[in-house]
């Protein structure tokens, strides 16, 4: 029940000399003000269970303590527990969704020091809005700027953003209004004591040059390209977001190679990296930045591939398990919904959709955001060679229904050219989407043809189907997949029975043919009702050995 270490979310409290009040409130602020957690009380920093003293054995009196002195009042879980033989106080302190103060006025926030150990540490000023914005209680991007008047908007930049309305189809009942219904209607200005002025987003998009240096320092992006230890581009920015979105475009295209590929008459372009998703990338990029952060949005073009990355760590409830099924939120909401109706965003905020599919079409790995830190998002995108074949199939399929397939289809085809062969639980944690989502969609790519089932019951996975493979010339590579069940199968088990001396174990079955732990189990059991293999041993000490005549050769 005790962990045996400190962690962000973990602290021990030690109680052989008396923990002080302070001291426990100002730890449960500081649990409160991160991810939540628990704090032990009785227990040391080492891990040493040493027993808690007799005026915290009133758990009830604690949870009074600690509601009494934190602003607002936090709602803790408090029990004894015993370990060791000795008692130890467990408060379970939940996430605030605000910021939280000592009744003094103590605000604190953990984090993990160079050993990996936590501490508290004061809250400043400017960190207030950061976490409000974390929690999404709080739009940065909506605030007016006081100091700043709307002849600090750029009339150029607000004829831009009408050119881009009808270039990118945005909403067309924008383009009729005139300056001052036009900035209103898109939040680029709202009136504060009787006076118009222009909010961050506002700024951020039609803002003069000057203005933005002046008013959003941090509203900085960086342009690199690193050839092996040697950079070839160093360029840095601070321009209205739509002017800087051009420029990047730009100087991304000359970085970016094409290749072609004939789609029956035609000739199909592949570039190097999908132009769809580097839009969109760099759309999230500054939408959900954290504009308090000292920090740049940077594009880096490197010899293994394409990186953007965001200051801020990903918003409240956004991680990498979820990215493709939580509900769209963001750090900034006005400024995302300008993008949006201008038509430089995905209307229905599922761009990272558009970001997983421009790497899919073209059968290259899936974007990678695992780099990401609770200060930085970061997204990569591998350079590779595209797969041909799995595009020619993507197309003929999307020309065949007169639609794009849904993200979840392209992801269960791209899970399936990568691992070959795998159940539906497998799929499910591949691509971390829910079962009930898969199921249907793995269904209808059966009826397709483009994927099949092998095997039935539990033992019951999926793999591309016949047509695709033939499709691709790899007609050798279906069979392999596809004959595993039967008597290929057998042959390698016994393969490899003998070349390990005379036995294999079910995890050996697994590993060989990529099959499930039943699977494994029901095609050993076949090899030994057939006299070739016999069981010896219980449990996880079984195996399976070669059989002579049907003897035991062991």
């Amino acid at each position: 029940m005790i962990p045996t270490h400190e962690d962000l979310t973990t602290e021990f409290k030690s109680d052989a000399d008396g923990l002080r009040d302070s001291t426990l409130i100002e730890t449960v602020v500081g649990l409160a003000n991160t991810k939540g957690g628990t704090l032990f009380v009785g227990v040391e920093d080492d891990g040493r269970i040493t027993g808690i003293n007799e005026r915290h054995r009133d758990s009830i009196g604690v949870v009074a303590l600690i509601a009494n002195r934190t602003v607002p009042p936090v709602s803790v879980r408090a029990e004894i527990i015993s370990a060791e033989n000795k008692d130890v106080l467990r408060i379970d302190v939940p996430m605030s969704r605000t910021v939280v103060a000592s009744s003094d006025g103590k605000m604190l926030r953990r984090r993990l020091k160079q050993d990996g150990s936590p501490e508290n540490i004061p809250m400043f000023p400017f960190e207030i809005n950061e976490r409000l914005s974390e929690l999404g209680a709080y739009d940065l991007s909506s605030q007016v700027i006081p100091d700043a008047s709307v002849s600090d908007f750029d009339d150029e930049e607000r004829n831009r953003v009408r050119n881009i309305i009808r270039i990118r189809k945005g909403d067309a009942s924008l383009i009729d209004l005139d300056d001052e219904e036009l900035d209103k209607a898109l939040g680029f200005s709202r009136e504060s004591n009787g006076h118009v002025l222009p909010t961050i987003t506002g700024m951020l998009l039609i803002g003069k040059a000057e203005s933005i240096r002046k008013f959003i320092p941090t509203a900085k992006a960086v342009f690199q390209v690193i050839e092996g230890t040697e950079i070839r581009v160093n360029e840095e920015y601070c321009l209205p977001l739509i002017a800087l979105f051009s420029i990047l475009e730009m100087h991304m295209k000359a970085w970016n190679p094409q290749r072609e590929m004939e789609y029956g008459l035609l000739r199909m372009p592949i570039p190097e990296f999908s132009e769809m998703a580097f839009r969109e990338g760099l759309v999230n990029a500054f939408a959900h930045r954290d504009y308090t952060i000292l920090q740049s949005v940077r594009v880096v073009v490197e010899d293994d591939g394409l990186t953007i990355s965001s200051p801020g760590g990903f918003i409240e409830g956004v991680n990498l398990e979820n990215l493709l099924t939580v509900e769209p939120h963001g750090r900034n909401p006005m400024l995302a919904d300008a993008f949006k109706r201008i038509g430089l965003a995905e209307r229905t905020g599922r761009g990272i959709d558009r970001i997983y599919e421009g790497s899919i079409v073209f059968g290259r790995p899936l974007p990678d955001y695992s780099e990401s830190t609770t200060r930085n998002v970061k997204l990569f995108i591998q350079r590779a060679k595209p797969d041909l074949q799995f595009v020619k199939m993507i197309a003929d399929e999307e020309n065949r229904i007169g639609r794009s397939l849904s993200i979840n289809s392209l992801m269960i085809l791209s899970a399936l050219r990568t691992n070959r062969r795998l159940s539906l639980e497998e799929l499910c944690s591949i691509i971390h989407i829910n079962i009930n989502r898969v199921r249907p969609n793995v269904e209808n790519l059966v009826e397709c043809g483009l994927i099949e089932a092998v095997g039935s019951g539990k033992s019951r996975s999926y793999m591309l189907s016949a047509k695709v493979y033939r499709q691709s010339g790899n007609i050798v590579g279906y069979v392999l997949q596809s004959d595993i069940d039967t008597i290929r199968a057998e042959e390698l088990i016994i393969k490899l029975a003998k070349e390990q001396g005379g036995c294999v174990r079910r995890d050996d079955v697994i590993n060989l043919l990529h099959v499930n732990p039943g699977q494994a189990y029901r095609l050993l059991k076949k090899l030994a009702e057939k006299g070739l293999l016999e069981l010896n041993g219980k449990g996880r000490f079984s195996r399976y050995c070669l059989c002579e005549d049907g003897h035991n050769t062991k």
